[in-house]
């Protein structure tokens, strides 16, 4: 009997298959590689087909010949690049001009140096890293979410995918810090992963101071060293402005450097702040306020909506964390949230959460259903404690159904019987306290308040505490002992207060710098 052959072939089919199966992993990666990613060839990257170190890159030369730059960067066309009409459109050469000259300018002043390890965000095609390296700073990359070998890798803006303190300058051009959808997350990526004492340059469209500062606020420990204006270089973005920022915090420490402070009275955080300048600008230019108490204030009010001056359409409010609009005192849905604030004010394609403050009960059900929209079923008080809610109305103002009247609130221990109408025990909460608790100098917070008289409790708490200066626009409703429109010549008996407190209100407050409008 022959011998039998089979080790000598198992042993062949062994190595057959782990060859196989190591090529598939080549393979495999070269695909990842080239395919998923984008990014340019390198034998670490198990790549056969890299390109050389130094490939030649033709810019056609405004009013010369065509020029060959040698630079380890921009595939040639003749290279097998797969964007070589890109790389040669007379845009793309004249963005990278534009970007030299920045560059230029930023060395001479001392805010970039050739060894500085730089990174260019969201940059769709590359071409400031281009003008980085032509520049000198060899070793600048830039990022966009789809990759453009081989000058940009990809990744995401708002969540870098490099270590902390990792770069000694951060640009961002093209006006695209203005588009993200989340400037606040761009923002704080740039700050960590730029190093201490590291240079950021940011080109953004602000217009005006509000924006302006608006935009420095976003950027923790970071002082503004210079900023100027500059011509863009396309229609797109005419005009630039130019910001150049310094971290002056050192790993893993952030500090606020803000143009709204919080201060007690030895000049450290607290309670009360300080209202800049460029926003008692802005209640300047606001529409005049009504300073003899109209005959008709449910027509003379509700006309005056229509001279408005919103803050939306003074200044640009992209440079924001987040977009609120409370709604103390909102009964109905359809009161003022979906019948106004949905409809008219100008919200800048921004998407605003929408708080309804309402403790009457029976507006509660219409709520359940709406998107985007946080009940907060309390009634908006000075500090946290049970309340008597009145549901009353005006003299000849029948009260049909329990919670379609107006409200007004009293502590429990002031509910001794004197109320006309029904009551109710309901919860109030420390309003001042939750707006501290809930948004910051970042966020843009529009308020509309109607507490039916509770205005000349809750506006002292918001100075008092410093909550004030999270609002940047209030619409407010201030409750007196107006005319009657069922009794001529007969004022309201449901408040005490007369409509000259109701103007010192108002002016306290456009003095302090709130801008402030008459609600009705």
């Amino acid at each position: 009997m022959e011998p039998t052959a089979g080790k000598p072939g198992l042993l062949k089919n062994v190595l057959v298959r782990c060859f196989l199966f190591g090529v598939l992993i080549v393979l495999c990666r070269f695909a990842y590689v080239v395919t998923v990613t984008g990014e340019s060839c390198k034998l670490g990257n198990f790549c056969f087909l890299s390109l050389p170190e130094n490939l030649n890159f033709v810019i056609a030369r405004t009013g010369g010949p065509a020029i060959a730059a040698k630079n380890g960067a921009v595939p040639s066309t003749s290279a097998g690049s797969s964007r070589p009409d890109l790389y040669t459109s007379k845009d793309w050469i004249k963005a990278v001009h534009f970007y030299s000259s920045v560059f230029q300018d930023l060395m001479a002043q001392g805010f970039l140096s050739r060894k500085a390890k730089s990174l260019c965000v969201e940059t769709p095609t590359g071409n400031d890293v281009y003008a980085l390296r032509e520049s000198g700073v060899k070793g600048a990359v830039g990022i966009f979410k789809k990759a453009s070998r081989p000058l940009v890798i990809p990744g995401d803006p708002h969540r870098l995918p490099f270590a902390d303190n990792s770069f000694d300058f951060v640009f961002s051009g093209g006006g695209r810090f203005d588009k993200s959808p989340k400037p606040s997350d761009f923002a704080a990526e740039i700050v960590r992963t730029l190093k201490p004492e590291g240079i950021a340059v940011v080109h953004v469209g602000a217009k005006d101071t509000y924006s302006f500062h608006s935009f420095i606020d976003l950027f923790n420990c970071c002082k503004l060293v210079t900023s100027r204006d500059v011509e863009g270089f396309d229609d797109s973005m005419p005009k630039i402005r130019e910001m150049v920022l310094k971290k002056e915090c050192g790993d893993g420490k952030l500090e606020l450097l803000s143009s709204t402070r919080f201060e007690n009275g030895d000049g450290n955080l607290g309670n009360k702040c300080s209202v800049p300048e460029h926003k008692l600008e802005l209640v300047r230019k606001a529409e005049p306020l009504i300073e003899t108490e109209p005959l008709k204030p449910w027509i003379t009010l509700k006309k005056n909506i229509q001279n408005v001056k919103y803050l939306p359409a003074m200044v640009d409010i992209s440079f924001k964390k987040r977009y609120a609009y409370v709604d103390v005192g909102a009964r109905g849905y359809g009161s003022s949230i979906g019948s106004w604030f949905k409809k008219q004010y100008p919200k800048q394609n921004k998407t605003f959460e929408v708080f309804a403050i309402e403790a009457d009960k029976t507006f509660h059900e219409q709520y359940k259903l709406k998107k985007r929209v946080t009940l907060l079923p309390y009634a908006a008080w000075v500090r946290n404690e049970t309340l008597s809610f009145e549901i009353n109305g005006d003299p000849g103002e029948k009260v049909k159904e329990k919670g379609r009247g107006m409200g007004r609130i009293q502590p429990a221990k002031s509910a001794d019987g004197g109320f006309n109408g029904e009551v109710d025990q309901i919860q109030g909460f420390d309003f001042a306290n939750w707006l501290k608790n809930t948004f910051s100098e970042k966020d843009f917070v529009v308020m509309k308040m109607d507490v039916e008289g509770t205005e000349f409790d809750l506006i002292p708490r918001l100075f008092e505490t410093g909550a004030i200066c999270l609002i940047d626009e209030i619409f407010l409703e201030c409750h007196y002992n107006r005319w009657q429109r069922c009794c001529p010549g007969e004022r309201s008996s449901k408040y005490e207060k007369t409509y000259g407190q109701c103007m010192d209100l108002f002016t306290s407050l456009r003095q302090s710098g709130v801008l402030v409008h008459q609600w009705w």
